[in-house]
C-alpha cells in the first residue's frame, strides 16, 4: 500500500481523538464485563482502511493502537455500507455468517459491532467487540448499550471538533487583531510625515499678504490638520495601548498644569470659533500625573461635546484639584445619549452618531478612558434632557 503522508496525518489526528476521551478506557472495559467478551476497540474505517484507536485486550488478540487490518478481512465494510449494528452470538450457529470468511480468519465465535457516526453524518468508525468463545450479545440490552456507547463517542468526537474549530477562530482572530493594530500603528506613524509638510505649507501661507478668502481656506486646513493630528495620536496610543499592554505615563507634580489645560481649551476655541467654550481652571501646583496626557484627556473630552453636543450650545469646562481629589468636567447641552449607546460610550471603535452624522474612529473616549486608567482614575458620564456631562476624577494622596 502506498503510503499517503496527509493521509497518515489525518489517521494520526483520529488515533489522537479517541486518545483524548477519557470515556473510551471505561467503556471498553464496560463492553468486555457486561458482555462476557474479551476484545474491545474503538476503530477508524475507512473504505480502504481499518485501524484501532482504542484496544482492550484480554485475549492476545495482537492489535494495539495504530495497528491496522485489512479493511476487506473484517465485517466493517458491511456495517460501513449499511449503518446497522451487527452482533452474532455464535458463528457456526448463525445462518448469515457461519460461512463468512471473517470468522475463520480471525478465530472469534461472538462478536457485535456498531457503526459510530458523527454529528455531520460521516461514518468514523466503530465501536466493536468479540470473542473465541459464544456469548450472549443479541440482546436488546447490548444492543442499545453498544448503540449508546457509540453515540457517546460520536458526541465526544464532535464535541472535540467544534473546540478545535473554535480555538482556531481565536486565533486566527488574535492573529488579525495583532497584524490589525501593527498596521494602525504603522500607518499612524507614517502619516504624520506628510501631514507635518502641510502644517509647514500653511504656517508660510499664513505669513504671506492673502484676501479674506485665501485667509479662511489657509485657516481651515491648518484646522484640518490639527484635527488629522489628534487623530494620529489617537491611532498610535490605540496601538500602543494594545500591543504594549496599556498607556505609558510618566507621573510628576507639575506646576503647569493648570496653564497647559487652558492652552488646550484655548486651540479648541481657535479651531472651533462658531462656538463658545465657558471654562473654570482651578488647579493647584501639587496634581502628580503626566500632564500631556491629562491635557489629551481633556481635549478628546472637549472635542467629543463639540462634534456631539447642540451647535448652539455653550461648553462648560472645569478642571479643580484640592490635597485628595483632581476632577475635570466637561459638559454640553443637546439630545440625552442612549442607554444602549453609553455602554459602548468608551470601546474602541464604537463611533457615537447622533442626527445621522459620524465622526472620526470612536478613538478619543476610549484613549481618554485609558488615560483615566493609567492614573488610577475613571471618567463616569451622566446624560439627560438637561445636559451630557463627562467627569473624571482621580483620587490624590496627601501633599
Amino acid at each position: 500500500m502506498t503510503e499517503n503522508p496527509e493521509l497518515e496525518d489525518h489517521f494520526a489526528r483520529d488515533i489522537a481523538a479517541i486518545e483524548r476521551i477519557d470515556a473510551v478506557g471505561t467503556i471498553l472495559e464496560v463492553v468486555c464485563r457486561t458482555t462476557g467478551l474479551r476484545f474491545a476497540a474503538v476503530a477508524r474505517v475507512t473504505d480502504e482502511r481499518w485501524i484501532a484507536c482504542a484496544v482492550r485486550d484480554e485475549i492476545e488478540f495482537g492489535l494495539k493502537p495504530g495497528g491496522e487490518l485489512r479493511v476487506a478481512t473484517t465485517i466493517c465494510k458491511e456495517i460501513r455500507d449499511t449503518g446497522e449494528i451487527v452482533a452474532i452470538d455464535h458463528v457456526d450457529q448463525d445462518e448469515a455468517y457461519c460461512n463468512h470468511p471473517t470468522p475463520k480468519l480471525y478465530g472469534f465465535q461472538s462478536y457485535i459491532s456498531a457503526p459510530i457516526r458523527l454529528a455531520s453524518g460521516e461514518f468514523f468508525g466503530t465501536l466493536c467487540a468479540l470473542d473465541p468463545s459464544p456469548a450472549q450479545v443479541r440482546s436488546p440490552q447490548v444492543v442499545g448499550m453498544f448503540k449508546l456507547f457509540s453515540d457517546l463517542i460520536a458526541f465526544h468526537l464532535h464535541a472535540q471538533e467544534r473546540l478545535l474549530h473554535s480555538e482556531r477562530q481565536l486565533h486566527d482572530a488574535r492573529e488579525s487583531a495583532e497584524f490589525r493594530e501593527q498596521f494602525i500603528a504603522v500607518l499612524g506613524h507614517d502619516l504624520r510625515n506628510p501631514l507635518a509638510a502641510i502644517d509647514s505649507g500653511a504656517r508660510a501661507l499664513q505669513l504671506l499678504p492673502l484676501d479674506e478668502r485665501a485667509a479662511k481656506v489657509v485657516a481651515l486646513i491648518r484646522r484640518s490638520g490639527s484635527r488629522m493630528s489628534e487623530l494620529i495620536n489617537n491611532i498610535l496610543d490605540f496601538a500602543q495601548g494594545r500591543l504594549g499592554g496599556g498607556l505609558a505615563v510618566a507621573t510628576r507634580a507639575d506646576p503647569a498644569l493648570g496653564s497647559m489645560l487652558e492652552h488646550v481649551i484655548g486651540e479648541l476655541q481657535s479651531a472651533w470659533p462658531q462656538r463658545t467654550i465657558e471654562s473654570t481652571i482651578e488647579v493647584g501646583d501639587s496634581v502628580v500625573c503626566d500632564s500631556a496626557r491629562i491635557a489629551q484627556l481633556l481635549s478628546n473630552l472637549v472635542q467629543n461635546a463639540l462634534i456631539h453636543g447642540d451647535p448652539t450650545g455653550v461648553v462648560d469646562v472645569s478642571a479643580r484639584s484640592d490635597d485628595r481629589l483632581f476632577q475635570i468636567h466637561v459638559a454640553n447641552s443637546g439630545d440625552p445619549i442612549a442607554a444602549q449607546t453609553l455602554k459602548q460610550l468608551f470601546k474602541p471603535f464604537s463611533r457615537m452618531s447622533l442626527r445621522g452624522r459620524q465622526h472620526g474612529l470612536g478613538l478619543g473616549l476610549y484613549i481618554a478612558a485609558e488615560v483615566a486608567k493609567a492614573h488610577g482614575g475613571e471618567i463616569n458620564v451622566t446624560s439627560n434632557n438637561s445636559e451630557t456631562r463627562f467627569t473624571f476624577s482621580m483620587p490624590l494622596g496627601q501633599a
